[in-house]
């Protein structure tokens, strides 16, 4: 009988295992169209280091360190972050163990360490920009950009915040009630852009369908952003 339980023990831990395993091993992976913005152009310089990727572009203060969101392949940001880039402002994407932040929550003090500039900022799409409000203060950045996406904390810097009208995945309730952390923010809702178009990793599950291209809600996103550093 002790064996037996035993027996069945075993064979629940190996079944957690193998269910975690599965889980962190099934996630959304970027498109093939983001394969030219990986590569460097006669504009933006695309490094890649032991944390991600760097987007140099002719901007040599400002740079956003960027959280992507849970269980997608932070290549898949590779095109909006190389049009932030190409308009003066650098950006850097995170490689997330297992393509979740939680894993790596202050990943952006790695990032100070290797290179120098005069403003920071942070930001990430969905858990990803949740995981960047959390350690937003802790690293004195300027400003934090959420898209589809909100802050789970007190924010000091000031905030821009961008989702799609047809967002079929973020909890507007969070969303709305966390606005009480943000005392600076700039909200911006793109009509007809939905939660999976900030990236370039398909459709997502749960979410609604966009009645505008993603590049055009990316695109959007770009302008946004580079209005809100540039100031």
């Amino acid at each position: 009988m002790i064996m037996k339980k035993r027996y069945i023990f075993l064979l629940l831990v190996l079944l957690l295992f193998v269910s975690i395993f599965v889980y962190l091993n099934v996630y959304y992976r970027a498109s093939n169209d983001v394969n030219d913005y990986l590569n460097s152009n006669d504009i933006v310089i695309v490094k890649k280091d032991k944390n991600g990727l760097l987007f140099d572009g002719p901007g040599e203060d400002n740079i956003l360190v960027f959280y992507p969101g849970a269980k997608v392949e932070y290549a898949a940001y590779a095109p909006l972050m190389n049009k932030i880039a190409s308009n003066g402002i650098d950006t850097y994407i995170v490689k997330m163990p297992f393509n979740i932040s939680f894993f790596k929550m202050n990943a952006i003090s790695d990032v100070m360490k290797e290179y120098e500039y005069d403003n920071w900022y942070i930001g990430g799409h969905s858990m990803g920009g949740a995981v960047a409000s959390m350690v937003a203060n802790k690293n004195d950045v300027k400003g934090l950009v959420l898209l589809a996406s909100y802050a789970t904390s007190d924010i000091d810097s000031k905030v821009l915040s961008i989702y799609g009208s047809n967002d079929g995945v973020l909890n507007m309730s969070k969303y709305n009630d966390n606005k009480k952390y943000i005392s600076d923010n700039v909200e911006v809702i793109i009509d007809g852009g939905n939660h999976a178009y900030f990236g370039n990793y398909g459709e997502q599950k749960g979410d609604r369908e966009a009645t505008i291209s993603r590049e055009e809600q990316q695109d959007k996103a770009v302008l946004e952003i580079i209005k809100m550093i540039k100031g």
